[in-house]
């Protein structure tokens, strides 16, 4: 049952050098390591902001024991602390939940939980948070309203009394791996493969279930199942025939469906013990079947030189969720710590010559068994405070040490250990190499023996008691012992020297993961600089395009919002920031006032009206308006009256721009004005043509439902006359390839718009209120819970600021494009991404309109979440 390993076993060479306890190496900060000189890791991670609570004389937010914290794919980041009551003198369990974005803007909520919390874990998501105690009480938190600043408990499970000290969510079967070796593959595919995996349980059909697992200090394994009416199934197994004290566990996955649970009393002479859970249903109730795995005891307990020496595990880690065959352990004594890093083999079990004459053992048939085998391990290290692991499920094919010499600049291979004396490094995950670090403002050098005098007497050192890496590994959330957050940035080239081009590579490939996976990518913004804008805008349309149709169709509006993200990070794209948010919204309205068209007749053929409009509108490029839509079935474009005046201010902001891009077309000289992107974009004008014809046809039922033009002669046909111009202008650039320049009649005519028509502002963005661009300096920004921030921001805010409206002036609903007034009366919420404002409650009661606002109820047209704004906002 116990497999021990011998030396002859180790798979990686340790990460110092063998023997006894190294010395303490200055210039690595640590014992143990032999990363060369410090400034070999220089650069590779720095502080970005810190957020803290408002001082106090008696501070009432006081850190938890344990201190837990979890990051969501969302880049939505949760954790604990405790609120003390002066009055009482009792403590409130409190979780709080930040956007990266907005740090200061945190939703505290009083959890409920009568004991400390043990476990925060975020749900595939993102939009939901498991919190679980010291009391065996598991609560289910999701957004109110769809909004990343209000949450509540909606379902829950408990096992009375008994500390839970393992929480995860079931596997949901979805799992995209990267292969970092092939990185400059043009294909998506071959970057990123969907693995075989199979959800933990599933429903009729292959649905997979949801639902979550723990494990109590007591040795029990407790499973709730959600099922789709809303119940909750909930049944708990003994983990074996023998209880036994569990003080550390985590859970893991496997392909086949099935859960490995690892356990340990928290003694590093005892076993660290591995069960295998599987989950069923069976006449409407969860039944758990568990079977015992091969165990391991830490290579520290068997070393002559070490056996007594680490008496207790503190830490105990899966290196991955959906990585069952690896686990990472460390054991520590009150002053330092070793870190170990094993693997499951399935290895033959040799048999003996008498039994081979008898049966001979041929091929294949030889019996196999599983051994735990030590990978690597450290030498001595100062004291490990926390253990942070990535999330990138990284796809390595050997997991040999070439590899994890050939990939050691890729962030993703990292894991972070925090350490008592307030530093944090980042070590291979495989062979435990170091390859950052960071030194907190109590870990720096002494210069002299005074200064180790001071130190030692200075009292407790403050460190990280909490960490989480984000799911790029690019940033480090750390919650420390007086409960302040600190963002790290983690260097794409580990502090190494690496060119543009492969610091530009790194950042694509992740950036590309997060388009195929939807993710956030907040963390990766963090390290582009102005001077990169340019090259990842142009190569993330690259790769795009090289992908098939199908893919392309899937990633359009994702893309979209992604370059915006980026733009705004540089002063010479800060202008097409408003065409790729313009360009989102129209690709929006384009969805939807097609979808309202209807066939005339049921049996209609292939295409749907607006497929036929499209093809139609394409093939004929004649210039008259009345000419396009004879061509049309004006039977399926026919619609309620009331339907079509809800829709007059989605026709109106179409119209307006129009206008303002014909207006603006002699002036195409300024790539720095907004709308300079849509003249040279045949596929954007082909969309507007197609939304004019109809909304001409539209005009013929409800007139009413028309844009509003301003015109200084009553006989002039204005739709006419745009979508006159607009064709010309569309014929210029339709096809990508041979894009030609406007003749000087189609220019002089869009000269005389002025004189014709009054050109209408247009409301391009919100004001920019999030931090991202405020941390491009590289300074350290210093923030409060609760208070946002009077930052002084880059270069790039004040020329972002021309095109928005200033505070005071009056707001307007940039998805209903309505006008609220200067000071609004009614809620609102904004994106966390992009800053887009829009109403809380819907005024509508039009079926149509519904399903405009529909689509945006829980993500914006960027993608991004939606936060609760107060109404006072500028």
């Amino acid at each position: 049952r116990f497999s021990l390993p011998g030396r002859s076993e180790r798979l990686f060479p340790p990460g110092g050098v063998p023997g006894p306890a190294a010395p303490r190496d200055w210039a690595s900060g640590a014992r143990g390591w032999t990363s060369g000189p410090r400034g070999r890791a220089s650069g590779a991670m720095d502080l970005a902001y810190v957020c803290e609570w408002e001082k106090r004389p008696k501070s009432n937010h006081c850190p938890s024991i344990p201190l837990v914290c979890a990051w969501s794919c969302r880049n939505l980041i949760a954790f604990t602390t405790d609120l003390r009551n002066e009055e009482e003198k009792d403590l409130t369990h409190m979780v709080h939940i930040i956007d990266t974005e907005h740090p200061w803007d945190v939703y505290s909520v009083n959890s409920g939980h009568t004991e400390v919390i043990t476990c925060l874990e975020w749900d595939q998501s993102g939009s939901r948070l498991l919190s679980a105690d010291a009391d065996g009480h598991i609560k289910c938190w999701s957004m109110t309203d769809h909004l990343a600043n209000s949450w509540e408990n909606t379902v829950g499970s408990m096992v009375e009394g008994d500390p839970v000290v393992a929480l995860s969510w079931l596997h949901n079967g979805v799992k995209l791996a990267l292969h970092v070796e092939k990185s400059g593959a043009s294909n998506f595919g071959e970057k990123f493969s969907r693995v075989k995996f199979s959800p933990s349980l599933t429903l009729f059909g292959g649905k997979p279930m949801e639902g979550w697992i723990a494990v109590t200090i007591s040795g029990l394994v407790t499973v709730s199942l959600l099922k789709p009416n809303g119940q909750v199934l909930t049944s708990t197994e003994s983990l074996c025939r023998l209880r036994c004290r569990v003080a550390l566990a985590d859970v893991a996955f496997t392909g086949g469906g099935n859960i490995v649970v690892a356990t340990s009393d928290g003694s590093s002479t005892s076993p660290v013990q591995f069960y295998k859970v599987c989950v069923s249903v069976v006449n409407e109730k969860c039944k758990i079947d568990t079977e015992i795995l091969p165990s391991l005891f830490m290579r520290c307990t068997t070393d002559p030189a070490r056996k007594d020496k680490y008496p207790a595990i503190t830490h105990l880690k899966f290196l991955a969720r959906d990585m069952s065959e690896q686990v990472l352990l460390c054991a520590s004594n009150q002053n330092s710590s070793i870190v170990e890093c094993w693997s499951l083999r399935k290895e033959g079990l040799p048999v003996n010559n008498i039994f081979q004459q008898i049966s001979p053992v041929v091929g294949d048939k030889q019996p196999m068994i599983l051994k735990w085998r030590i990978l690597s391990a450290t030498n001595d290290l100062d004291r490990v405070s926390a253990v942070a692991l990535p999330k990138l499920p990284i796809s390595l094919t050997n997991t040999d040490l070439k590899v994890a010499n050939d990939t050691k600049f890729f962030p993703g291979l990292g894991l972070a250990l925090a350490f008592h004396d307030g530093s944090v490094h980042i070590v291979h995950r495989l062979s435990l190499q170091m390859m950052a670090v960071f030194y907190g403002s109590s870990s720096q050098r002494p210069v002299d023996e005074q200064a180790i005098k001071r130190q030692r007497t200075a009292g407790p050192l403050v460190h990280f008691k909490a960490m989480q890496l984000s799911w790029t590994s690019l940033a480090l959330a750390g919650i420390d012992s007086h409960g302040k957050l600190s963002m790290l940035r983690i260097s794409p080239s580990m502090g190494h020297v690496l060119d543009m081009n492969m610091s530009l590579r790194h950042l694509l490939f992740l950036l590309e993961y997060c388009m195929v996976t939807g993710y956030d990518w907040w963390d990766i913004l963090l390290h582009v600089q102005p001077n990169m804008v340019q090259n990842l805008v142009e190569k993330l349309h690259e790769e795009y395009m090289r992908q098939n149709a199908a893919l392309q169709q899937v990633l359009s509006t994702r893309i979209v919002a992604m370059k915006a993200s980026l733009c705004k990070l540089s002063s010479s794209t800060i202008a097409r920031v408003c065409d790729y948010h313009a360009k989102l919204f129209l690709i929006a309205i384009s969805c939807t006032l097609k979808s309202l068209l209807r066939p005339h007749f049921l049996n209609t053929p292939d295409k749907s009206p607006g497929d036929r409009l499209t093809e139609i509108c394409s093939k004929i490029t004649d210039i008259d308006i009345d000419k396009v839509m004879i061509n049309l079935k004006t039977e399926e474009f026919v619609l309620e009256m009331t339907t079509l005046q809800s829709l007059q201010q989605l026709i109106q902001w179409v119209g307006d721009f129009v206008l303002y891009l014909l207006a603006s077309l002699p002036n195409q000289g300024s790539p720095v004005r907004p709308g300079h992107s849509f003249l040279r974009d045949g596929a954007s004008l082909g969309m507007f043509r197609e939304l004019m014809v109809v909304i001409r046809i539209w005009g013929l039922l409800k007139p009413s439902c028309l844009p509003v033009y301003t015109a200084t002669s009553d006989t002039q046909d204005s739709m006419s006359l745009l979508f006159r111009l607009l064709t010309k202008l569309w014929l210029c650039c339709r096809e990508e390839n041979h894009i030609t320049e406007p003749d000087d009649t189609l220019i002089d005519e869009c000269c005389l718009l002025p004189s014709q028509l009054l050109i209408p502002n247009i409301d391009w963005l919100p004001i920019n209120d999030g931090i991202i661009s405020k941390l491009q300096n590289k300074q350290l920004v210093r923030l409060q819970f609760g208070k946002a921030p009077g930052l002084v921001g880059h270069t790039v805010s004040s020329q972002f600021d021309a095109f928005v409206r200033a505070p005071g002036q009056p707001k307007i609903d940039h998805l209903r494009r309505l006008h609220l007034g200067a000071y609004p009366t009614e809620e609102c919420k904004s994106c966390t991404r992009c800053g887009c404002v829009t109403m809380l409650k819907s005024p509508n009661k039009v079926t149509a309109v519904k399903q405009w606002e529909q689509r945006w109820i829980k993500n914006c047209l960027c993608g991004g979440l939606w936060r609760r704004m107060p109404l006072s906002y500028p």
